[in-house]
């Protein structure tokens, strides 16, 4: 995000928390729609759980607005850490129910890719749920949500190398029981 619009997202949010300006909010809420429903969606895979809990990250967000601290982290970092705790609790709520491929199998190496990638994702998203919730955000905020250690370090107010630490036993802990299983 350029500096033009990181001022503006700025305006928006001390509109919001000064005055509840519905207007800066709707405006705020789409400036960052699309990316945190994409966000979500990689990681619950269903779009209807995905749009539920987009909305449920945005009310959170907008309802906790005062207590975001910019010096602390970038708003969108901010954004994501409370997505991840609403999709960890949507997973503790429920199983995640598998549905069958509809893909199109006209390419059968292509196909044969698709399944071994998507059997290999699910394995690597079973392993991470059984991790504690801080592990689970960690990998969660820098696999999908593209952040840095650093600004996940700030929204967890955990050291980056503790991030940065947590971050790579989890991959060594994982790679040892993908290959394992194989």
């Amino acid at each position: 995000m350029d500096i033009l619009a990181r001022e503006q997202e700025q305006k928006w949010i001390r509109a919001i928390v000064r005055r509840g300006d519905r207007t800066a909010a709707d405006a705020l809420v789409r400036a960052h729609y699309d990316a945190l429903y994409a966000y979500i969606w990689r990681q619950v895979g269903h779009a209807e759980d995905a749009l539920d809990l987009t909305q449920e990250s945005f009310i959170a967000a907008l309802q906790s607005l005062g207590s975001y601290d910019r010096r602390k982290s970038a708003f969108r970092t901010w954004l994501y850490h409370i997505a991840s705790h609403k999709i960890i609790d949507h997973r503790r709520k429920r199983r995640v129910i598998t549905e069958p491929l509809t893909e199109d199998i006209s390419a059968p190496e292509d196909f044969t890719a698709l399944v071994h990638d998507r059997a290999l994702s699910a394995q690597a998203e079973e392993l991470v749920r059984r991790e504690d919730p801080l592990e689970q955000e960690i990998f969660r905020l820098h696999v999908y949500g593209d952040c840095t250690f650093p600004q996940i370090a700030a929204v967890t107010g955990q050291a980056e190398a503790k991030v940065k630490s947590r971050y790579y036993r989890l991959i060594a802990r994982l790679r040892k029981e993908m290959t394992d299983d194989a």
